[in-house]
């Protein structure tokens, strides 16, 4: 019976981060009181549009592109990133030419990585908060955050069964040991669907009001392969297939390798 060890990790696993991502969802969900919101935007600029749409990272990726039209960047398919003005125009282009090397070339992936974790977007996320187009206290993080241990949690029971198998199981056949850790994992999977149905179309990183604005921006201004566009969808709405290329490199923490290594 020493399976069922594995089988309780695998269970406080799940519940630890479901009901991180309830509490998240919950403390999203409440309303932000009137007294807290100190001015009001009429519209987005485009780091709001981004920020409000997919958070820190989303700021990244649209910061990245931006310079790229502007031919003060020079992102290649490969997943390099190469200096062509040195001179930042704003916080966050600042931040992203502070990421390079002496050289003046990086990956793009820790271009993107130092421009979400920036000063300038906190900075970005409080005065949206304060406005009250963006949940107060990093909610909006939070559920993300929260979304992505449910992830892992439900990777741990896949993990906790495979050494489930692998240890002597007393006579319990496999069958039912793939009916205990469906349990958990059926847990984990509902809730992430439940995240995802109830998120589909509205951002967790923006408010109601914030929402509305992003929606009329989208309408208004959003044309495919615009820095609209980007900022409220996405690298999906990126119309060049080698800048997409470029700003998708190492998003799941592989580095690119300069020609010639």
């Amino acid at each position: 019976m020493f399976w069922v060890l594995f089988l309780l990790l695998a269970w406080a696993g799940v519940l630890i981060a479901c009901t991180r991502l309830l509490r998240a969802a919950t403390e999203a969900a409440e309303p932000v009181s009137v007294g807290a919101i100190t001015h009001h935007h009429d519209e987005l600029n485009l780091y709001e549009a981004a920020y409000l749409s997919g958070g820190p990272r989303r700021v990244a990726e649209l910061t990245l592109p931006s310079m790229q039209r502007q031919r003060r960047l020079l992102l290649a398919h490969t997943g390099w990133a190469t200096v062509l003005d040195p001179v930042g125009r704003d916080p966050h282009e600042r931040s992203a030419l502070v990421a390079f090397g002496p050289d003046g070339q990086s990956p793009v992936a820790s271009i993107r990585t130092a421009v979400a974790e920036d000063a300038a977007v906190r900075a970005l996320a409080e005065r949206l908060g304060a406005a009250g187009l963006a949940p107060a206290g990093g909610a909006g993080r939070g559920t993300y955050d929260a979304i992505r241990s449910v992830r892992r949690a439900a990777l741990l029971v896949l993990a906790m069964a495979a050494a489930a198998f692998c240890v002597p199981a007393d006579g319990t056949s496999a069958a039912m040991l793939l009916s205990w850790f469906a349990l958990p994992l059926l847990l984990a999977l509902g809730c992430l669907a439940i995240a995802r149905f109830e998120g589909h179309r509205d951002s967790p990183w923006a408010s109601p009001d914030g929402q509305r604005l992003l929606d009329s921006l989208d309408r208004e201004r959003g044309r495919e392969g615009s820095l609209t566009a980007v900022a409220v969808r996405g690298l999906g709405a990126v119309a060049d297939p080698g800048l997409r290329a470029a700003l998708e490199y190492g998003g799941r923490g592989s580095v690119p390798r300069q020609r010639g290594d």
